[in-house]
């Protein structure tokens, strides 16, 4: 019975790992154009303070 809790207990620990993989793959899919976004926006803001 004790064999059946630690594999038990491994699985869940294995299904955690799965899903925390899963987000990190799914961010790192659209954190480049989240990053690409706030250096435009702060290009256009700097470029406003020079010129305007």
């Amino acid at each position: 019975m004790e064999k059946s809790l630690d594999i038990a207990k491994v699985e869940a620990e294995i299904a955690k790992l799965m899903a925390e993989t899963t987000k990190l793959n799914l961010e790192a899919r659209w954190m480049p154009f989240v990053w690409a976004s706030g250096l435009i926006l702060a290009v256009m803001t700097i470029t406003r303070f020079f010129f305007d």
